[in-house]
């Protein structure tokens, strides 16, 4: 699915959050949006998602404007999980599967493939409070697939997690999501986790939110290490540090 946001406004009141926001996002792309803190990227991922509706331009999916939520075209993932703490690993992936009235044996089943895709046969049976931070984590991914569309929206979904951590589930979530064949816009603080997972970066300006460039990652995606993936990361460094123009 091909997502295209065109001269977006986002305003609270007489607070403008974003101005003029332009860019795309190609079906099986992996996009995600950086921006000084409190620049408004949330509020451009909740645009995105129907969740806010915006106070001038439009975003389109397939060339259909969005004018509300789509659950059978978009899945989140947000930074505060929303697993509930009553219910199993299982059973929490299987929520958005009992919400379009899949049978009970097709939903467990569904839920055991799911969580074996991201590593968590073993905890099934756990509940959240029961599950380190990273495998709360998969539970809320495994249950945004479960939701089967194809467009996924995640707000910092490993900002609780140190930076080696978030880096490898970011890299198995990467792997999970291309062969799903899943559109992604990924809202991120970690220039090293977007220089990662990647295929392109748009960088957002002080709020109002603008957008400052759109930078396309090579292919394949530098090492993190390397030569080249020091200059993306001080590239980036210098687009979020720059002075903006009085």
């Amino acid at each position: 699915m091909r997502i295209a946001v065109s001269d977006l406004d986002l305003r609270y009141g007489d607070l403008i959050a974003a101005r003029k926001i332009t860019f795309d996002v190609r079906p099986g792309e992996f996009v995600s949006l950086i921006g000084p803190s409190g620049c408004g990227k949330s509020s451009v991922l909740r645009a995105l998602g129907g969740l806010q509706p915006p106070s001038g331009g439009e975003i389109t999916i397939d060339g259909d404007r969005v004018r509300g939520p789509q659950p059978t075209r978009m899945a989140y993932v947000f930074q505060d999980l929303a697993l509930f703490p009553w219910r199993t690993a299982r059973r929490n992936v299987e929520v958005p599967l009992e919400l379009r009235g899949v049978p009970r044996k097709q939903r467990r089943e569904r839920a055991e493939q799911l969580l074996a895709r991201v590593g968590l046969t073993d905890a099934a049976d756990q509940h959240p409070a029961q599950l380190s931070g990273g495998m709360r984590q998969r539970v809320a991914i495994a249950r945004a697939l479960a939701c089967d569309a194809g467009i996924l929206l995640l707000d910092e979904p490993f900002a609780a997690l140190d930076e080696q951590t978030r880096l490898r589930l970011g890299g198995e979530l990467r792997r999970l999501l291309e062969e799903e064949g899943k559109t992604v816009v990924f809202v991120t603080h970690s220039l090293q986790e977007a220089a990662y997972l990647s295929d392109r970066i748009v960088v957002l300006s002080p709020r109002p939110a603008t957008v400052k460039e759109v930078i396309t990652v090579p292919s394949p995606r530098p090492e993190v290490g390397s030569a080249e993936f020091h200059r993306l990361h001080a590239h980036l460094t210098d687009l979020l540090f720059a002075a903006e123009p009085a």
